[in-house]
């Protein structure tokens, strides 16, 4: 009897640390309580290994507002050269898009890189636009080459990538490569010695071991970030795998959203990677060279919006957020993983009642069936109030995009989960030009003829065996 006493007060002392430690987060308390209770004592040791809260590091200063911020990484003279710009070297350029007020006050006072107007932007869609336009501007590089990736593979493309940035260190050209210690698991030690013994430099995020002794094997870098010469950027949803060419025999065509960036905005990207490059190798790379002066003469705005578990706010969340409350007409959302928080699923249904068409694509073959099934237990509630969902069918689809009216389009690295919203080092480009978002359309339409529709009275009819994965899917949602 007396065991059975002590084994329920030590259940109860854990389960009053969960509530304590996340009565923050109320369904992230009640998914881990579901652990406990599944699975006491060992559900405790989980959530002390998984559930750490990520220490704040320091973060680069990226605005020059007059609140006592400075530019880091940057050289007095491109500090100069930004001040110039805001003090009206172009005044139609200063004025910015045309948004709602709110959305524009939050752009412009959330953390981290300003809206910048000198930019030009090209869409990639899939993966063999994507590297081919990559590899030819490493192919280009005359001082530097910057790659951050969640994962890379050691397979064909992979082969390719590490052949052309060998040639390059080799060239005498700087090259550096941040990868992830999960999402690179399987990477062999082999791959990144030969990168080493031609002149690469290398950092690993967090590597499994180091990250499951420190207690943050839960965070990881989920972005995609390749800087050539401080010039030309790309970001989007593609890592180095030949599986984004449709090598994965279960998934097939893999469907996909990248960008190439020239201009101002790759000065945010590079700040971001060397910050990141900082976390992992304590180097700090403040060299004006990373930034030089570029000839960009398009104008096109651009924000980059970056999220982690680092920051104060929640950036990626709070600009989605916004941007769904100020759509008048139509929202459009591509991602291969749909796991809102509650606001977002709020934002959408008032969206939905007030007349706007909202329209989601979610993938028809999933690539981890406990996380599709979560996306669908939401389904039903916005079913109700008009969202049209669909599935897509031609592959697997993963690109994440947002796109709201005519006025702006997300595309990045966040997908529409909350393992995006507030576990990931994630990084996504606002972008504001109309030909660039028609461009998004067109794809997004695409995407929407290559899916099947989800009819509401079919759907709701479906197994209560389903149902209930769904639900069991749901609750555990705010640990995936």
């Amino acid at each position: 009897m007396i065991w059975i006493c002590v084994f329920l007060l030590v259940v109860y002392i854990q389960t009053g640390a969960i509530v304590w430690m996340e009565y923050r987060h109320p369904a992230k308390a009640v998914a881990w309580l579901l652990v406990l209770f599944i699975f006491p004592i060992l559900g405790f040791i989980m959530y002390y290994f998984v559930a750490r809260q990520f220490k704040h590091r320091h973060r680069r200063s990226l605005r020059g507002n007059g609140k006592g911020s400075h530019l880091l990484g940057a050289s007095q003279e491109e500090g100069g050269r930004r001040q110039a710009n805001r003090e009206g070297r172009d005044r139609s350029v200063i004025a910015g898009p045309e948004l709602d007020p709110r959305l524009l006050g939050l752009l412009r006072n959330s953390p981290g890189p300003e809206m910048t107007g000198r930019n030009e932007v090209t869409i990639l869609t899939n993966a063999e636009e994507a590297y081919e336009a990559i590899l030819k501007a490493i192919e280009e590089a005359a001082d530097h080459i910057h790659l951050d990736y969640y994962t890379i593979r050691n397979d064909g493309i992979g082969q390719r990538f590490q052949a052309a940035l060998i040639a390059k260190a080799r060239q005498g050209v700087e090259v550096r490569i941040i990868y992830d210690g999960i999402g690179s698991y399987e990477l062999d030690e082999g791959y990144i010695q030969e990168l080493r013994e031609a002149g690469v430099q290398t950092g690993c995020f967090l590597p499994a071991l180091i990250a499951f002794i420190d207690k943050r094997i839960n965070y990881r870098n989920h972005r995609k970030i390749v800087v050539v010469d401080g010039r030309i950027g790309f970001l989007g949803g593609i890592n180095i795998g030949d599986e984004y060419l449709g090598g994965n025999p279960k998934l097939g065509f893999w469907r996909d959203t990248h960008m190439r960036l020239y201009g101002d905005s790759v000065r945010s990207l590079q700040r971001t990677f060397m910050d990141d490059w900082e976390f992992v190798r304590g180097e700090r790379l403040d060299s004006g060279r990373y930034f030089p002066e570029h000839h960009c003469h398009s104008i096109q705005w651009v924000q980059i919006v970056s999220g982690g578990p680092d920051g104060e706010e929640d950036a990626i969340l709070s600009v989605t957020f916004a941007a769904l409350g100020s759509a008048r007409e139509r929202i459009y959302i591509a991602s291969p993983y749909f796991i809102p928080d509650s606001g977002i699923i709020q934002a959408l249904k008032v969206a939905a009642m007030s007349g706007v068409d909202v329209r989601i694509i979610l993938p028809g073959v999933p690539d981890t069936r406990i996380v599709y099934w979560a996306s669908l237990s939401y389904v039903s509630e916005l079913l109700q109030v008009g969202v049209r969902f669909y599935k897509y069918q031609k592959g697997f689809m993963h690109a994440k995009v947002i796109l709201v009216d005519e006025i702006l389009a997300a595309v990045g690295t966040a997908n529409m989960d909350l393992r995006s919203f507030f576990k990931n080092f994630e990084l996504n480009a606002i972008l504001f030009e109309r030909s660039t978002i028609r461009r998004l359309e067109s794809d997004f339409l695409q995407d929407v003829e290559d899916s099947e529709e989800i009819i509401p009275a079919p759907f709701y009819n479906r197994p209560k065996l389903q149902k209930a994965k769904e639900v069991a899917a749901r609750l555990l949602s705010p640990l995936f």
